[in-house]
């Protein structure tokens, strides 16, 4: 006989990672399409007003390098879970396979729940992190060829420099990072529509547990 128990899915560092996290891209997102298309206003406005989103989205990126710096940190270091395995769920072809048939209802047989991430999830956090990675990387570029160069940003920005060059130049810094930009608004929509469709399937309370850290599953008594 199936009765539902609470089981603890996410501890409060990784919750807090998420949020923050996703507060940093939403800020990032939206100062950074004012900057490449900024409203019309006076001169005078513009530039004050223009200044203001640059420094928001500079506060933003640095917060999210530092974010980011805090997962990896927790994919070896969490005590709660080994998260680095959890990234390469992928590599069992069975189970990745039988997650793909269920998303695409050839199956109703769900996956196995063998790792904090199903398969798909695993290379599709896999891959946010590497976007992560290189938002941040040609961010620092572009901060320091805009002139910030003193302090934290200009400390930053003379570590990763040399990936200037293996990018193409300035040009091509400005277009993998106007690229990643789409990635991560393409990733929030499907990232979205899945966990609320994963709760509306399997009522585990997937959305809540981001905030709760539980999730309901069924177990045999």
């Amino acid at each position: 006989m199936e009765h539902i128990v609470p089981k603890k899915e996410w501890t409060v560092a990784i919750r807090y990672n998420h949020w923050l996290m996703a507060a940093a891209i939403f800020i990032l997102i939206a100062s950074g399409f004012y900057i490449a298309y900024p409203v019309s206003l006076s001169f005078s406005d513009k530039v004050t007003e223009m200044n203001d989103i640059i420094f928001w989205h500079i506060l933003a990126g640095i917060c999210l390098v530092f974010l980011f710096i805090w997962r990896i940190y927790l994919m070896f270091f969490s005590r709660f879970h080994a998260d680095w395995k959890d990234f390469f769920a992928w590599m069992n072809v069975k189970n990745s396979l039988k997650q793909v048939k269920f998303y695409l209802l050839i199956s109703k047989e769900p996956p196995d729940h063998t790792h904090l991430y199903g398969p798909l999830q695993s290379v599709a956090y896999g891959g946010l992190l590497v976007m992560v990675a290189l938002i941040v990387l040609t961010g620092l570029i572009l901060t320091g060829a805009a002139g910030y160069k003193s302090g934290l940003t200009g400390i930053m920005y003379t570590m990763v420099r040399p990936a200037e060059r293996l990018m193409g130049g300035l040009a091509g810094v400005r277009l993998i990072h106007h690229f990643l930009t789409w990635g991560f608004i393409l990733f929030i929509v499907v990232h979205t529509y899945m966990a609320f469709w994963y709760d509306v399937i399997f009522k585990e309370g997937t959305v809540s547990s981001m905030i709760s850290g539980v999730v309901f599953r069924k177990a045999h008594k």
